[in-house]
């Protein structure tokens, strides 16, 4: 059976792969993402590649292999699972369930991660609106593309927002940035780095750095509209 470190790490592997493009992920950023100095790091992965979670290639990165894969998305779905009922269930603000959903993900059973997506009916997304891979290891993505890529005028619904800061997403709640609602993007000022969006039931305005709108994914509702 892995253990807690093991998990944390197959499961911070792929969620760097989830946030990027990339054939492998080079060293430096899972140092970082782990909090953990580059020859810690090294030395885990190397510790992975024995047990064949990942494939390393010295001086340029990692990836995982398929039993790796299937790992990840094992945590990944308990993570994001337990997020969903912490918030559902006992009341936590989408700012406060990551940190306990990150205890919580290494000490809970296969039983009880089942009992759990039955009694929140089986969700497709947790409170950020990451999708939750299926007991079979299925997630579905989306279409989706960041916000500080999209042009001024487009109408835009709010798919997933980054949730590894509680004060952004305290922020974001406060302005209605959450899945499933929609704005009008209405300017983008290049010149003094931000964006300004208009929430298209209530009105309300809110202008945040161009760099936020990259740890915000939307979709299109319609490109161009009129302001």
């Amino acid at each position: 059976m892995p253990t807690s470190t093991v998990e944390q790490y197959i499961k911070t592997i792929y969620l760097q792969f989830e946030r990027l493009n990339r054939e492998l992920l080079p060293m430096k950023q899972l140092a970082d993402a782990m909090e953990v100095t580059p020859g810690t790091a090294t030395s885990m992965v190397k510790h992975l590649s024995g047990l064949d979670l990942v494939r390393y290639l010295p001086r340029k990165g990692v990836r995982l292999t398929d039993r790796g894969s299937s790992l990840a998305l094992k945590m990944v779905r308990r993570h994001r699972l337990i997020e969903t009922f912490l918030e559902q269930t006992l009341g936590y603000d989408w700012g406060e369930v990551h940190q306990d959903a990150e205890q919580l993900e290494h000490a809970v059973s296969d039983k009880f991660i089942h009992r759990i997506d039955a009694f929140l009916g089986f969700p497709d997304t947790d409170p950020h609106g990451d999708p939750i891979p299926s007991e079979a290891g299925d997630i579905e993505a989306g279409d989706t593309v960041e916000l500080n890529q999209c042009p001024p005028g487009s109408l835009i619904a709010i798919c997933r927002v980054d949730n590894s800061d509680p004060d952004f997403l305290s922020m974001m709640k406060r302005h209605l940035v959450v899945p499933g609602e929609q704005f009008l993007l209405t300017e983008c000022n290049e010149t003094g780095g931000t964006l300004t969006l208009r929430h298209t039931d209530t009105g309300q305005c809110c202008t945040i750095g161009i760099e936020l709108g990259g740890r915000i994914q939307v979709s299109s509702v319609s490109l161009h509209a009129t302001p």
